[in-house]
């Protein structure tokens, strides 16, 4: 009790909750309009699955595109599991929510960011560094209207 409230993880949470319902909408209706998706995953986190080769390739993170094809998208209360083109290969993926840093859907310039924590020690006081410098992330993941650039 003497922690007080953890504002930054229950967000957290709150933001992985809409990207499971928006996830689970897509998984059974598809994908509606102009809508579509980068994901940037952190390939080092321990319950992704994915292709050797593509760890290899991509050991600190992938970003993947869900959008024009994808296939057996299914979602769980954990995560994800989808199969994607790479290459003209189709691979399968296991995406837990955790392992997402950031969740963009350009077409309605919506972009959410995270901050990752591997580490789920409930003993370790030191979380809270983490914390105070959560407003400076947006500004590294900002997404950027070009509309001030169009003619």
């Amino acid at each position: 009790m003497e922690r007080g409230i953890d504002y930054g993880n229950l967000m957290h949470q709150a933001m992985r909750g809409l990207i499971r319902e928006v996830m689970t909408k897509v998984a059974d209706s598809g994908l509606p309009g102009a809508h579509h998706f980068f994901i940037t995953l952190n390939t080092r986190h321990p319950e992704i699955e994915m292709a050797d080769w593509l760890r290899a390739r991509y050991p600190e993170e992938i970003t993947i595109v869900v959008q024009h094809w994808f296939d057996n998208l299914d979602v769980s209360e954990n995560g994800f599991t989808i199969t994607l083109n790479f290459g003209n290969q189709p691979e399968p993926l296991y995406v837990p929510f955790d392992a997402i840093t950031t969740f963009v859907d350009p077409s309605v310039e919506f972009g959410l960011k995270f901050e990752t924590h591997l580490d789920d020690d409930e003993d370790d006081d030191e979380e809270a560094p983490m914390e105070e410098a959560e407003p400076e992330a947006p500004k590294a993941g900002e997404v950027v209207s070009l509309d001030k650039f169009r003619k």
